[in-house]
């Protein structure tokens, strides 16, 4: 039989081995599990993220004998001890020694802090010190760290403290706008420099972080990942501002802030008694460079659109244009989507009846958010009166952006002012087809009737008359892109609901003088008027009617051969003849133009602008226009 040792002696020998386990420092190893959950937070969870710190920051603080924990709710004693630890790599060091930054920044003992404001301030401004020592300065390069988390989250702390450093120098400019936008802090002087912004010289009413904002209405938001804080600097004029100028930028444009501090090695970074903070276009800059070391600069090219229609009041606006009524806008107006740029095409955007620049909120932020469109076009939205004649808006339309070309491009030689592409939706369609065609005599013979004493009376007004009814080609475009346009009319604006419409129109009254005072000439000149009610000045809903003299008129006119032009036409139902068609105001038959280079029927209401289909079939042909054009794909 086996030897058995008593009980007491098998109880003596574990406790001798416990004993010299412990005396030994013998440490015991364990494994576990790890979640899906847990292999996210352990890689990515953060200050800014979870409200803790990460697990790379927690290591490097582990390795300088500092327990992590308290850290979180006084991070300075910490940011101290990690500061003197020696020797330590200074890729874990300043990357720890940012996020303790941003905890001090954002934590809940910072109120405690006397002139909170100020030294919160300084606290973000050591997070972004730390964090570009780490990106530029440390023992490897950007691009050697491209795919690892933690260059990502230093990356995303450098970008939010400089959001919340710009967005409060915002703030402070606001309040005091005849302080300098320089600013000095904890012996560091910040300086400003916005000289490659179209508006640096103006105020804005406020800073906006880019990141703080969630749109509803519009599909999709259009970025760029990369360094740099993503703003919308909001330029809006005072109520009641007198603005002559029929041309203006849209008041809410993007900009991307970045923060470069004096140095050119890390010692000199962590030591630098100065720093600038650097306003960049992201339409114009897609990359910011450090000493040798070239990386992608962020860009949001969404929010600031997005912010101008928020803000804008533009669906009152345009009811009230439409009926005359106060707040209500009388002469066209062309706003430049982004600052100008000379060497980008435009495309030129024209909203239908009853409506403004929210019509195409999706289509122009698609164009926008299109990296490849984005480096050959620049968009720009025509916002006119929908109440006016068609008739009318056409020449003050034309009138608005032969003054546009003329401020921004005297000569007409820059790449923006030539082979434009001109995109118009229901009656926007039917003044985007008359600013492609020329008139000739054809509508001035319409208005004669075949009544000499009529036609000398056109050609005795003319000076009045002809700039109306007589028009040539606008030579800058050569693709039109026509969207539920009723070229032909439609019945519908014949119907009830459309005559009690046209009834509640208002036009302005030197308006219906003027036009109301030639229509009577018209008809009295020839004879005929005697006991007849004079016509009455026709609106834009009027001229919408099938049987309108003007819209037949118009009907006739040949697009210039130069232009090569595309329809997206709508209908309601998919089931019945594409010709018996409709697409609840617009038949087919109205819209339908033979010889366009494409034509795309999709299932839809009269909005069909909106669709996700409408979005891609105008994307496609843009695409297409950039390859005629021989660009670089």
């Amino acid at each position: 039989m086996p030897h058995r040792l008593p009980h007491a002696t098998w109880f003596t020998g574990l406790l001798v081995a416990g004993m010299l386990l412990f005396l030994g420092g013998c440490a015991m190893v364990t494994v576990g599990d790890v979640t899906p959950r847990e292999y996210i937070a352990q890689r990515r969870g953060d200050i800014l993220s979870s409200r803790h710190l990460s697990g790379q920051t927690a290591e490097t603080l582990a390795m300088a004998g500092v327990d992590a924990a308290p850290c979180e709710s006084e991070p300075l004693p910490c940011i101290n001890a990690l500061a003197a630890v020696s020797p330590m790599g200074e890729e874990r060091r300043q990357s720890a020694l940012a996020e303790l930054w941003l905890a001090r920044a954002t934590g809940k003992g910072f109120g405690v802090v006397q002139e909170g404001d100020r030294e919160q301030a300084e606290a973000y401004l050591e997070v972004a010190r730390h964090a570009y020592a780490y990106l530029f300065f440390t023992e490897r390069t950007a691009p050697e760290r491209a795919f690892e988390d933690r260059q990502t989250q230093v990356r995303d702390y450098y970008n939010y403290a400089v959001q919340q450093f710009a967005v409060a120098l915002g703030h402070r400019a606001r309040r005091n706008p005849n302080v300098p936008l320089a600013i000095d802090l904890g012996g560091t002087h910040v300086a400003v420099d916005l000289h490659d912004l179209a508006w640096a010289n103006e105020h804005p009413r406020e800073v906006v972080a880019a990141s703080a904002m969630r749109f509803e209405g519009i599909r999709s938001t259009f970025r760029r990942d990369g360094l740099g804080a993503e703003l919308v600097v909001d330029l809006r004029p005072d109520e009641g501002a007198d603005i002559k100028d029929p041309y203006r930028s849209m008041p809410t444009p993007s900009a991307t802030a970045f923060l470069r501090f004096a140095g050119d090695n890390l010692d000199a970074v962590l030591h630098a008694d100065n720093a600038v903070l650097e306003g960049h276009d992201p339409f114009q800059d897609a990359t910011v460079s450090v000493g040798p070391t070239t990386v992608p600069l962020a860009g949001n090219f969404t929010a600031g659109y997005g912010l101008w229609l928020a803000r804008s009041g533009f669906a009152s606006q345009s009811l009230a244009t439409l009926f005359g009524r106060e707040r209500g806008i009388r002469d066209p107006r062309i706003y430049l989507m982004q600052p100008y740029d000379p060497d980008r095409r435009v495309i030129l955007l024209l909203h239908g009846l009853a409506s403004s620049p929210e019509a195409w909120v999706n289509v122009a932020n698609d164009i926008l958010g299109d990296e490849r469109l984005r480096r050959h076009f620049q968009v720009w939205q025509v916002y006119y009166p929908t109440n006016m004649p068609i008739a009318i808006n056409n020449r003050a339309i034309r009138d608005a952006f032969a003054k546009t070309l003329a401020h921004y491009d005297p000569t007409g030689k820059a790449v923006a002012s030539n082979h434009m592409v001109i995109v118009g939706h229901s009656m926007g369609g039917v003044i985007a087809r008359l600013m492609v065609s020329s008139s000739g005599d054809t509508i001035v013979d319409d208005v004669a009737q075949g009544s000499a004493r009529r036609k000398a009376y056109l050609v005795r007004r003319a000076n009045e008359i002809d700039p109306y009814l007589r028009f040539t080609a606008l030579p800058n475009f050569d693709e039109a892109i026509f969207i539920a346009a009723p070229h032909r009319g439609t019945v519908f604006a014949g119907n009830t609901l459309a005559r009690l419409v046209s009834n509640l129109i208002r036009l302005p009254a030197a308006m219906v003088t003027r036009v109301g005072g030639m229509l009577a000439d018209l008809a009295n000149d020839d004879g005929t008027a005697q006991g007849k009610k004079v016509p009455l000045v026709p609106n834009s809903v009027d001229n919408l009617r099938s049987e309108d003299a003007f819209v037949k008129a118009a009907a006739r006119l040949a697009i210039d051969p130069r232009v090569r032009y595309h329809s997206i036409i709508a209908r309601r139902n998919p089931e019945g003849p594409l010709e018996d068609s409709d697409d609840g105001l617009v038949p087919y038959w109205s819209s339908h133009l033979d010889g366009a280079a494409s034509e795309k029927v999709i299932v839809s209401g009269h909005s069909v602008q909106e669709t996700p289909q409408a979005v891609l079939e105008v994307r496609r042909i843009l695409n297409d226009n950039v390859d005629r054009e021989g660009a670089t794909p």
